[in-house]
């Protein structure tokens, strides 16, 4: 079955482990979503993230770790929002004066500019503006 929205379906396999209290979330690898891993390890959201080879030939394995604050009954999965805000059928871009902020700078957007894969604060600090793929807090 082929994924019209790869960067979707990621997004939404995370929020549906994190709201399950898994901590182990699979999906197929792709170059685009080991940045985004890479981008929400930095900030702190996933505790860790390795690309494994999958079962069939030449496909490999993206595995992410959730990060949980709190003991046991009372934890809580530190990714509390993602939300997709560029789609396939409405690509959504920003000029580097009109980024967007999440929560007031509590969130992360996270957007893919002629630099590579960013952070919001980082694309701001650079001076380039780009496709805002996501948003997580």
């Amino acid at each position: 079955m082929s994924v019209t929205d790869p960067i979707a379906d990621m997004l939404t396999r995370i929020r549906n482990v994190a709201i399950s209290n898994g901590t182990l979330v699979s999906m197929p690898s792709s170059k685009i979503k080991v940045e985004i891993a890479q981008i929400l390890q930095e900030e702190g959201y996933v505790d860790s993230f390795d690309v494994v080879e999958g079962s069939r030939p030449h496909q490999k394995v993206l595995r992410l770790r959730l990060k949980y604050i709190g003991e046991r009954r009372n934890r809580r999965p530190l990714i509390t929002g993602l939300e997709r805000v560029s789609r396939p059928g409405c690509r959504v871009y920003t000029k580097k004066t009109d980024i967007p902020w999440v929560l007031s700078g509590i969130g992360v957007a996270i957007l893919s500019t002629p630099k590579g894969v960013m952070t919001d604060q980082r694309a701001r600090k650079m001076g380039v503006g780009g496709e805002i793929l996501c948003k997580v807090w």
